[in-house]
């Protein structure tokens, strides 16, 4: 499904070039569950946005190669990066109330990327928040970090893309919602040949939900088996 082979990845100021990422190599099959763990300013994040080549170029140099489905997305237009981020590579980013317009209610991201109502309502139901009209009244500064993060995981999911790609998703997420975000991903993944992508600091929620688990350290990537102890020094 995914193969990446990364050599750098680079943060370009001015005249110089600071090394950020090297040497990551690693495969997503499907029915994948693949953890990234790492410290805050380890580079996940820049890490899979760069699976994507989301990153600005202008600010960033990611060197080596990415294949979709054998495709080398080095090779990708534009356009085709934006449908393939829009059909069959979704994210959730860590800061999800910052992910929608503040200007425009819940009910607009509804109406424009949910084909589904009744599933919209089931996801909504299955993940403890209001169901879609009293929701979608609401402005995204009258959410809380809690209630955008499973919102933002409704909208991406019910799409049913290929790879989720979530971004420390138990940042804003109790123990109770935590617990129904696994099940829900395990299920994801055992449907229809998909996979997820997930990058956090939270070893304990790593260790539940992943069949694969890797660490940045040292500015490269280690792969560990899930049933070994990994700890964040």
């Amino acid at each position: 499904m995914l193969r990446a082979d990364i050599s750098k990845i680079s943060i370009l100021n001015s005249n110089e070039e600071n090394i950020l990422l090297k040497n990551i190599s690693f495969n997503l099959d499907p029915n994948v569950i693949y953890t990234i763990l790492g410290e805050n300013g380890s580079g996940k994040s820049t890490l899979i946005k760069s699976l994507t080549l989301l990153p600005d170029r202008r600010f960033f140099r990611i060197d080596g190669k990415i294949f979709w489905n054998g495709k080398n997305l080095f090779e990708a237009s534009e356009e085709e990066l934006i449908m393939l981020r829009k059909n069959q590579i979704r994210y959730v980013f860590q800061d999800c109330i910052n992910s929608f317009d503040p200007l425009k209610r819940i009910s607009y991201y509804f109406d424009w990327m949910v084909e589904d109502k009744q599933q919209l309502n089931e996801l909504l139901e299955y993940f403890n928040l209001p169901e879609q009209t009293e929701l979608g009244k609401l402005y995204p500064y009258e959410l809380s970090g809690g209630m955008a993060q499973r919102i933002a995981i409704v909208l991406a999911a019910i799409v049913k893309p290929k790879l989720l790609i979530l971004d420390e998703p138990t940042s804003a997420a109790d123990t109770a919602v935590i617990n129904l975000l696994i099940h829900f991903l395990r299920d994801y993944v055992s449907d229809g040949n998909n996979s997820v992508l997930i990058v956090t600091q939270d070893l304990l929620f790593a260790e539940k939900v992943s069949d694969m688990i890797a660490e940045i350290k040292n500015h490269t990537l280690t792969e560990f088996q899930v049933n070994q102890s990994v700890g964040l020094k």
